[in-house]
């Protein structure tokens, strides 16, 4: 009888959980298949099975930390919980606990193409600030579109639920075998819960971090295909962000790179106003000019007005975002501040004191200075972080909805923000009041899912192999607006402008699919008052976090500041690099010179010629001069011993 009763027990549990390992298997290959585009270019049968086979490895972490509670219920050594309502109540806690945990996984299907990454637990303080009809409105538009993955996560539930097994030997009639029997099982159980959750039973294992799926990939963002959602969420769960590592001698990191910009020369400083336009989604890709190498017949532009600028304006071929969120981007553009391991604002660091563009122009050379977003005030914390890095005033839905000269709510997008075309005049109106020199900073946000288009310029922009690109083209087309506008003020000619992305979106070709690829934005400074200002620079490497410490030089500015990017003009092409970090694996990206290294966190894991192997399938970390190898990798490590350091100890702006 007792042997009967703890086979039931057993093999009913060992049956519910394989239940679940099975769904995790689906919602991985639900993964994929949303995501065909950015994994299909690198897999092979068997490579995808070895990344299904590791997958295991983290879902048996996170199906046991999920199901602690109910193998604990499972296999607690009381007699009075063995009946059939008991084990009902275990039913729908089993049912409950997993669909909603199933459900993160289906989330990140869609998530994931615009993070880059599995989501942590910062995702909770990303959207803090939303309205609840703003959220409720972005997932019922994202629902209907994914409707195949609501329709999954139905059927997962029901499957859970009507396959559930429960222990069939009611009631207990020998008390003492059975305690026996059931607390051994515990105690057994116990140990093997806690190795699976390690992620392995020796005591030199330490419990497995997200880091540990790029032992499984040939490139770290393959990493999201190993991952599964709820893993990431335990795992970064109470964590501390930013670890300061002892790579190398303060004295030395510092000679080897330093983030404080001091000035050098005697320039006189120029008071320009400066306007930066943050694009939402803008990738390189959508530019026809900045992509010959498309123009097969099938390639078409997506930004006409972006192309007829770039032939009076700065540009370059090596260009990059530092992040893969919007929420990345703002602070690498107006505060040279890169986001490494979680993005910024997100992170206690965020209430360190902290400067920008704004802020050093605002504080030091009297300039008046703005922001502006026409989503919902405090959207995205942006309104937040605009005012604690300097900007004095801020303009958002609200702001607009109590212009008399526009339309309110009329001009609301219904999920977002206000359309584009609408703000960007508002914008250049707000910066005609305002007393010069001026700095401002506009965030765009049509360009931003779900995807939709004012009703009177429905079919008017081309589409392309992403709904993304025909609001692109309605961006651009509103970019243009603003100029035609914009050109007519006084402030105009003594105006640098700047034009960038916060991160790219609606990659497609291969060359944009890579995970250097995903970083590929442009990067443009027009000044109608500096003719010389302008070309493709095919040489040059920059990032975002160039854009601050390259419009305080245009300016010559002559102060000292804080700012982890370089001077773009006045850096010689020998010495700029870009970095980035690819959250989905944990793995920094350093470019610099010919090569791209990719650092664990320890050591050089691969390496490639970016410049000409664009699709990054050739491996030369052991090829390529070693020399040149360690002085990237120092000089990497000098940058991340520093940003730890100065984000941990409140470091990031310049004391006297």
């Amino acid at each position: 009888m007792m042997k009967k009763e703890l086979f039931s027990n057993v093999l009913s549990l060992v049956w519910n959980l394989l239940l679940v390992y099975v769904c995790y298997t689906l919602c991985r290959l639900a993964f994929l298949f949303v995501n065909w585009d950015t994994f299909s270019g690198n897999l092979t049968w068997g490579y995808a099975i070895s990344l299904l086979g590791a997958g295991i490895i983290f879902d048996t972490t996170a199906i046991l930390y999920s199901n602690a509670l109910f193998i604990l219920l499972f296999l607690l050594p009381l007699h009075w919980k063995e009946t059939p309502s008991f084990y009902k109540g275990v039913r729908w806690i089993f049912t409950i606990v997993n669909t909603f945990f199933l459900i993160t996984n289906l989330i990140d299907c869609v998530y994931f193409r615009f993070s880059g990454r599995r989501t942590t637990m910062t995702v909770f303080q990303e959207f803090k600030n939303e309205g609840e009809g703003n959220l409720a409105s972005i997932f019922l538009d994202e629902f209907i579109t994914y409707w195949y993955l609501v329709v999954l996560a139905a059927l997962l539930s029901y499957a859970i639920y009507k396959l559930y097994r429960s222990p069939q030997n009611f009631p207990v009639k020998q008390k003492l075998p059975y305690y026996v029997v059931q607390l051994v099982t515990l105690l057994i159980a116990i140990p093997f819960t806690v190795f699976g959750m390690r992620g392995g039973m020796t005591t030199a294992t330490r419990p497995i971090t997200l880091s540990n799926a790029n032992q499984y990939v040939r490139r770290p963002l393959d990493a999201g295909l190993v991952l599964n959602t709820p893993f990431s969420l335990f795992r970064t769960l109470g964590k501390t962000t930013f670890v300061t590592p002892d790579y190398l001698p303060d004295s030395e990191a510092v000679a080897v790179y330093s983030p404080i910009h001091t000035p050098t020369d005697s320039v006189a400083f120029r008071p320009m106003n400066v306007v930066i336009i943050i694009w939402e989604g803008f990738s390189k890709q959508h530019v026809g000019s900045l992509n010959p190498q498309l123009e097969n017949g099938a390639y078409k532009g997506y930004t006409p007005f972006i192309d007829s600028l770039l032939t009076r304006s700065l540009t370059f071929q090596y260009s990059y975002s530092n992040g893969r969120k919007s929420i990345d981007g703002m602070p690498s553009v107006l505060s040279s501040i890169p986001s490494f391991v979680e993005p910024f604002f997100l992170t206690p660091s965020a209430l360190n004191d902290v400067s920008s563009v704004a802020g050093e122009l605002t504080k030091y050379k009297g300039y008046t200075s703005a922001f502006f977003h026409g989503a919902m005030n405090g959207s995205m914390g942006f309104q937040a972080f605009a005012r604690s890095v300097g900007f004095q005033k801020y303009f958002g839905r609200t702001e607009y909805n109590e212009d008399p000269n526009y339309n309110g709510d009329a001009d609301f997008d219904g999920t977002w923000a206000i359309w584009d075309e609408e703000f960007l005049q508002f914008y250049c109106d707000r910066m005609s009041e305002m007393k010069e020199p001026f700095v401002t900073s506009v965030f765009t946000a049509s360009s931003h899912g779900p995807f939709v288009l004012p009703e009177r310029y429905k079919g008017k922009f081309p589409k392309g192999e992403d709904p993304f690109s025909e609001l692109i083209g309605y961006s651009d087309y509103a970019i243009g607006r603003f100029f035609e506008k914009a050109e007519k003020q006084p402030w105009f000619k003594n105006t640098l402008f700047v034009i960038t992305a916060d991160h790219t979106s609606g990659n497609y070709y291969p060359d944009y699919v890579t995970d250097l690829g995903y970083y590929k934005v442009p990067v443009i400074f027009y000044a109608p008052g500096l003719p010389d200002l302008k070309g493709l620079d095919k040489e040059k490497i920059v990032e975002q976090i160039d854009i601050m410490p390259t419009v305080l030089g245009i300016l010559g500015y002559d102060r000292p500041y804080i700012g982890f990017g370089q001077d773009a003009l006045h850096t010689p092409a020998s010495e700029k690099f870009a970095v980035n970090y690819i959250h989905a694996s944990g793995i920094y990206q350093f470019l610099k010179g010919d090569y791209l290294i990719q650092f664990d966190g320890e050591k050089v894991i691969h390496a490639y010629r970016f410049r000409t192997d664009v699709l990054m399938k050739d491996d030369v970390k052991d090829s390529m001069p070693q020399e040149v190898r360690k002085e990237m990798e120092t000089q990497l490590k000098s940058i991340i011993q520093q940003y730890m350091q100065r984000m941990n100890n409140n470091e990031l702006v310049y004391r006297e």
